[in-house]
């Protein structure tokens, strides 16, 4: 499956890593060429410096054979626009968005957007491990 994640941060480098190894063609965007130093050396994949709301960057990324979108950034804001356009522009059937703030995550979902939110996320682990017997 060829997989375009944006965002070489932790979760995003991770990802990348693990997609790779299972066999996938996986293409990474980051803004900041020295994330890429996340990614293990054995990594297969492609490293693309520059925007995923940058159309060109997202066609050199090869967005229009993707079957899944994965944007991963800091940024709520440029998560959900590189979404977006994944989606309703290039008609990437899988996309999947970290939203920080849940009550945009969910409206989101609502336009058809994978989303999850690491605020609630961590906040069900939170209760678990004060709750757990």
């Amino acid at each position: 499956m060829h997989i375009v994640i944006m965002g070489c941060g932790r979760v995003g480098s991770t990802l990348a890593s693990r997609l790779d190894h299972e066999g996938h063609e996986v293409v990474v965007i980051d803004t900041d060429p020295y994330a890429f130093r996340r990614l293990p050396s054995d990594f297969r994949g492609e490293k693309l410096v520059g925007s995923g709301v940058d159309e060109h960057v997202l066609e050199s990324a090869g967005i229009r054979r993707a079957e899944a979108f994965l944007s991963l950034t800091q940024g709520d804001n440029r998560n959900l626009l590189a979404a977006q356009i994944a989606k309703h522009i290039f008609n990437v059937r899988a996309v999947v968005v970290r939203v920080y703030d849940p009550f945009r995550g969910e409206i989101f979902a609502n336009l058809g957007l994978r989303t999850f939110s690491p605020t609630n996320i961590g906040a069900d682990m939170a209760y678990d491990a004060l709750t757990r017997e």
